[in-house]
């Protein structure tokens, strides 16, 4: 690549600078300006519909003028570290996560952003789910459960899954709200809502690949301190047997 000359990087610095914030940077004399508005205008658009299809429960909840100066704010101080569009959301969660201040903002809107790009890197998620030794159908307390790779364990303060501009949260709840965002083998993104329990096993499933599901269940049934575990078993066995049925658990593994 031939090298730049002082003239044109000072130009491309300008028409950068412009688009990012054409209030406070005149744009280049070189520049036609109905074509600089053009420019404007492409890049704006794009990434603002980008973000509004990646935020879609966000972007709903949002007024027109709230949201546009939102974008306009991150498009003006945010300095991106890729330029992959299925990468921008997560740009714009950094956006709001450490340089945007939330005072005026919902107090849900950062756990709402990262429970909707979870969803997202979900459904992006192109591994092909490996069955190899799983027993789909084998007995879930002798077997090691196996858990579905493309599963996210989440947890917030506010009923994120259920927000709707009819449906908007003014406190936080009492207890952690516990989700498991998940893509089943036939591409389909779900989420289903968790209890601490049914949180507390999938967690384990995940931290431990060589305990049966029964010994899983005891664990917790002794966390608990529960008079009875067989009830914590039993009601245990019911939870991943739904978690199967929507392959959160692809199934199980003998113990070697």
């Amino acid at each position: 690549m031939p090298e730049q000359t002082p003239d044109l990087h000072s130009l491309q610095y300008r028409f950068t600078q412009h688009i990012r914030d054409p209030d406070s940077n005149p744009a280049p004399e070189d520049i036609e300006p109905r074509r600089m508005a053009i420019y404007n205008g492409l890049f704006y658009r794009n990434v603002e519909n980008f973000m509004a299809n990646s935020f879609p429960v966000l972007r709903k909840i949002t007024s027109d003028n709230v949201w546009h100066a939102m974008i306009r704010d991150y498009f003006k101080h945010h300095v991106a570290h890729t330029p992959l569009f299925p990468k921008m959301p997560r740009e714009f969660l950094t956006y709001l996560e450490q340089e945007r201040d939330l005072r005026n903002d919902p107090p849900f809107i950062l756990e709402l952003a990262q429970y909707e790009w979870a969803e997202m890197i979900v459904s992006l998620d192109n591994r092909e789910i490996d069955m190899n030794g799983i027993q789909t159908d084998g007995d879930l307390l002798q077997g090691i459960p196996v858990l579905n790779p493309v599963v996210m364990l989440l947890s917030y303060r506010y009923p994120v899954h259920t927000i709707s501009p009819d449906n908007i949260p003014d406190t936080e709840s009492d207890q952690p709200i516990y989700l498991a965002v998940y893509r089943d083998k036939a591409y389909k993104v779900g989420f289903l809502e968790l209890n601490p329990v049914s949180a507390r096993l999938l967690s384990l499933v995940k931290e431990n690949s060589k305990i049966c599901g029964q010994k899983l269940l005891a664990q917790i049934a002794q966390e608990l301190k529960h008079s009875d575990p067989h009830v914590v078993i039993n009601g245990g066995l019911e939870i991943m047997e739904k978690m199967r049925g929507k392959d959160i658990l692809l199934g199980v593994r003998q113990p070697s």
